[in-house]
Order: C-alpha cells, then structure tokens, then sequence
C-alpha cells in the first residue's frame, strides 16, 4: 500500500464534483497507475476517490499532484513498474480480441 499526500488540488475540472476532488495536503492510497494521452504523464487512481462515469472524460489524478515520502519511493517504483506491465498486457489480450473477432467474421472460401 502506497501513501501520498495531495500538493496541488487547484484547477478542478467542472465535470467533477467537490465531493469526488483532491483536499491539498490530504494523504491518500494509490490504486493504479497509467500513463494517460494526450499529455503522456503518469496518472494514479486513488483508493479513496472513485472517478465515474458522471466525471467522464476524467478517471485519473495526474502524478504532478502528489508527493511521496522518500522511504516509499522505491515501492513507488515498482508499482508504477508493474502497473505498466498490466497495461500492456491489457493492449496485448485487445489485439488478440480484435484477430479473432475479424478471424470469426471472415467468410471462407471452400
């Protein structure tokens, strides 16, 4: 379990409500990581936010809004590492979708 504490929570997109935004200096537990387009920045989900789909097109704090306590950083580290390793085992299993689904829809000729 990964701490962090909130450093900046001005500039709150009006698709979310105050409820669901980030209080400064509030500590926090990361849920996982991604980096998100277009800004291609780090971004966390939070345990204790739950951005749904009332706040779309948003479902990620960018990483810049918090800071880590330094005993934490290598566990840091390695979760960001595995988090990524998630993802792009993610896009490899919607390739592997995507063939099928074409490999099904296909009409063979005898």
């Amino acid at each position: 379990m990964i701490k962090c504490i909130c450093i900046n929570d001005s500039d709150r997109p009006t698709k979310i409500p105050v409820e669901k935004w980030l209080e400064k200096d509030k500590e926090y537990t990361l849920a996982f990581c991604i980096t998100v387009l277009p800004q291609k920045q780090l971004a966390f989900q939070l345990q204790e936010i739950d951005l749904d789909d009332s706040c779309s097109p948003y479902e990620w704090f960018l990483a810049n809004r918090f800071a880590f306590r330094k005993q934490d950083l290598e566990k840091l580290a390695e979760f960001i590492k595995e988090c990524n390793d998630i993802t792009f085992s993610m896009k490899e299993l919607m390739k592997e979708i995507s063939v099928n689904e074409r490999e099904r829809n296909t009409i063979k000729e005898d």
